[in-house]
């Protein structure tokens, strides 16, 4: 009997070839030992179109002046916005990359408390998309961050 050496599909992949359901379930197992999982990024939905994610804010989350370090409201923002392209890419697409990423800080949330991240597509063109994120605190609805970027599709080579 012969073997079968093709490779698993890895588990990004396989969220992308959900159909139309929800894909959280598998964008989170697909994340782990990377830095949304190290984070401890939760997602709670993700269809084309729309990915809604959050995390809760420990010490690992704040800058040694104790608030909310920039780079942690980014990755949940960028990471919403990049399973939000994988689960969105065209036809025959086989990734993307982001190209351009701005970020404008409102507010902070204190260490125990949750952050929550919703990811909208604005544009899905064939060669590139463009996400807006809104990243709020989970007790107020206060906006702490808003967040766009644009992602370059990318294709297999001929």
């Amino acid at each position: 009997m012969a073997e079968d050496n093709s490779a698993a599909p890895s588990p990004l992949e396989a969220a992308r070839n959900l159909g139309d359901g929800d894909r959280s379930a598998a964008l989170t197992a697909g994340q782990k030992g990377h830095l949304p999982d190290l984070l401890g990024l939760e997602w709670l939905e993700a269809a084309p179109g729309r990915v809604r994610g959050r995390m809760t804010v420990t010490q690992r989350h704040m800058a040694p002046n104790g608030f909310l370090h920039a780079a942690s409201v980014i990755a949940l923002a960028d990471s919403a916005s990049g399973y939000g392209c994988v689960v969105s890419l065209p036809e025959g697409a086989s990734g993307f990359t982001t190209i351009e990423l701005k970020s404008n800080f409102l507010g902070t949330v204190r260490e125990g408390g949750g952050v929550a991240c919703e990811a909208t597509l604005v544009h899905g063109g064939r060669n590139t998309q463009v996400w807006d994120a809104l990243v709020t605190a989970e007790a107020t609805g206060k906006t702490i961050a808003l967040f766009r970027c644009t992602q370059m599709v990318l294709y297999p080579k001929a």
